[in-house]
Formats: structure tokens, sequence, C-alpha cells
């Protein structure tokens, strides 16, 4: 095996790994989960809303029960007067009986209002329920995506494994100072640091070297490190 054909060995174990790392961030299911995500952050968007919208209904509620009970007291407290014997006066009990019904008048009015608020909230409770199920829709779907994901991973984690291990063999048939040469390209060059020279085209670029490169080249020892003149890879021969 020629030094060339080693450390074609590495970059194929290499450009096996790239693949593999690429197919582990791009696997289908995570554009799926994204996408279940998103529908996630949507829906939490109209719960937030739909809950602040019955948070004021309920609000408005309580403050009205807290008005009838106010109201209410005074009621009583008027009829406390009004029974009680301690007012003599025929104006001032009808003042006080005038007083009660128009208390009780405006008890009738905020009940009314109680009643519509609570109509309100009704379909407000409906819509939050229909949300919660949809939720707990859209997080079944995200918990089975994310186990098709892991198990997905580890299947591609163990050919990793067994394709790393094959790249250590590979490169350890390849002269260090070549194999430095090597491993500094590969970032710059998309992962492909060396390619073959087939009648005068660079398998990297895939463009046509000079005729006096070409030739400049033959002319050199078979083990002599070269580059192609168009794109710096390593060029076996």
């Amino acid at each position: 095996m020629s030094r060339w054909d080693a450390l074609l060995a590495v970059q194929e174990q290499d450009t096996r790994v790239d693949q593999l790392e690429h197919r582990r961030r791009t696997l289908p299911e995570r554009a799926e989960l994204d996408a279940v995500m998103a529908q996630v952050q949507e829906l939490e968007a109209t719960v937030a809303a739909v809950e602040a919208d019955k948070h004021e209904l309920v609000r408005e509620q309580r403050r009205i029960e807290d008005e009838v009970a106010s109201l209410t007291e005074k009621v009583e407290q008027h009829d406390k007067a009004l029974y009680g014997g301690s007012i003599n006066s025929p104006k001032e009990l009808q003042a006080i009986q005038d007083e009660i019904a128009s208390l009780k008048r405006r008890i009738s009015d905020l009940e009314d209002g109680e009643l519509e608020l609570m109509e309100q909230v009704e379909p407000l409770d409906a819509d939050l329920a229909r949300l919660a199920g949809e939720r707990s829709r859209l997080d079944d779907t995200a918990n089975g995506l994310r186990a098709r994901i892991a198990e997905a991973e580890v299947e591609i984690d163990d050919e990793l494994a067994t394709v790393v291990a094959a790249r250590a063999a590979a490169a350890s048939d390849v002269a260090p100072d070549l194999l430095a040469a090597y491993d500094e390209l590969r970032p710059r060059l998309g992962g492909v640091a060396i390619a073959r020279l087939v009648n005068g085209h660079c398998g990297g670029c895939h463009l046509a070297l000079s005729a006096v490169e070409v030739d400049r080249i033959r002319k050199l020892p078979e083990d002599e490190l070269v580059h192609c003149e168009e794109c710096g890879r390593i060029l076996a021969r």
C-alpha cells in the first residue's frame, strides 16, 4: 500500500464520520420535533390569552361579589334599624325603607351582571379544556419524537465508534508529517484534503491542471507531496 492509499483510507473514514455526524444533526425527527414545539409555543400563547381574558372576568366577578356582600350587610343593618324600635319618626322610617329598596335594586342589577360574567366564563373554560387536550396530544407527539431521536442517535453513535476506530487504524499507517498536513488542510477544504489525480484532473475540485503542472508532477518522485494548483488538496497519484 502506497502512502497515498493509506491517506486515502483515512480520508474515506473521515468522510464517513462527517456523513454520520451530518445525519445525526439532521435527523428528520428533529425537524418534526421543532415543528411540534413551534405548535406548543403558539398554543401556550393562546392559552395565556384565554387565561388573561378569564382572569379579567373572574376579577370583575369577585369585585361584584364583594360589592354585593357590602350592600347586603347594609341592608341587614337598615333592617335592624327599621324593625329595632329605636326609630319612631315615620319620615325616617320611610327613608330607611327607600334606602333598602334602592340597595336591593342595586344588588339585583349586580347579580344580573354576575350571571352574565359567569356565562362569559363558561366558553373560556371550554376553550381551556380543549387547549389542554391539544397540549397533551402535542406533548405525547414530542415525547415520541424524542424517543425516536434518542434511538437513532444510539445507532449512529455505535456506527461512529466503529468508523472512528477504523480511522485510527488507517491513520497508524500514515507518516506523521503527512497526516499533520492532511489534518491541517481538511477544515479549510470542506472535509476533503486529498484527492486522486486522474487524467490531469483533480478528483477534489474536478478542475484540469495545466499541462505544464501535470508534466512537472510526472517528473517528481512518486512519494513527494504535491498539491492541486487550483484547490490546494493533496494529490494522490
